[in-house]
Formats: C-alpha cells, sequence, structure tokens
C-alpha cells in the first residue's frame, strides 16, 4: 500500500548567475477533481537574498527587482500583472497601464496564511533577482 508524504526537494546552485529566476509552485494536482488547484498559502520572499549554503559561491547577494504576478482564483484562467523595479522606484505595469507604486505593495502578493483565503487572489509567483557587486 503506497502513502503520500509531503516532500521537499533542495538544489545547490553551482555557479550562481547574474539573475537568478524563482518560480513558486502555486498550484497542485487534485486527484478527486482531476484537475489543478491554485495554492494561495503565504510565501513572503525577501527584497534581499543571500544564497548561502545553497551556492558554492556562498556570499553572493541578491535583490529583487521584478515579481510576476498572477491575479485570478484557478490556475487555469487570470490575469498577469508585474511590479518590476526601475531606478530606485517599484512601477505597477498592468497591460498598458503603468503606475508607481510602493514596496509595501509587494506583501500584498505573499498569499494567504490560510488555506482558502477568500478575497485576494493576487499572488507572486515568479521572482527575478539581480546579483550585487558585479562577480559572476
Amino acid at each position: 500500500m503506497l502513502s503520500l508524504q509531503e516532500a521537499h526537494k533542495r538544489m545547490k546552485i553551482k555557479k550562481a548567475p547574474h539573475v537568478l529566476v524563482i518560480h513558486l509552485k502555486r498550484f497542485k494536482y487534485v486527484e478527486q477533481l482531476s484537475r489543478h488547484k491554485k495554492l494561495s498559502y503565504r510565501v513572503v520572499y525577501p527584497l534581499e537574498l543571500k544564497l548561502g549554503s545553497m551556492s558554492e559561491d556562498a556570499d553572493c547577494e541578491y535583490s529583487l527587482f521584478a515579481v510576476v504576478v498572477h491575479v485570478g482564483s484557478s490556475p487555469n484562467h487570470g490575469h498577469y500583472v508585474s511590479q518590476i523595479k526601475s531606478h530606485g522606484n517599484w512601477l505597477s505595469f498592468d497591460d498598458d497601464t503603468v503606475q508607481i507604486s510602493e514596496e509595501s505593495t509587494l506583501q500584498t502578493f505573499y498569499g494567504s496564511s490560510r488555506e482558502h483565503c477568500g478575497g485576494n487572489t493576487d499572488h507572486g509567483y515568479i521572482l527575478f533577482y539581480e546579483r550585487l557587486g558585479g562577480k559572476s
């Protein structure tokens, strides 16, 4: 008899890239429904990131410069917007509308601390970090 378990996957980065792209898996397959479900769990991603023991370049640091956000309650439909840092300011891109946004706005895309969030369906799921210090 097989039993299902939660698992964690760990990887080591041999050579740290100039731009590090992290995809947060915000969906899961629900066997009983035979479809994917969007996950809204809370993921607090840092503005500054140190790889530490995850990389052979243990001292390398990154700064968040872009977040792709999925707006919608299902992984099969919705809308995409982006938050991008340019010249020290955060900008919100929504189709042909570009607005200045506050850095604190990023927190609204972390997700919910409860499984069924009910309200907010805007979740960051692709994070772009730029390596600091000029080494590559």
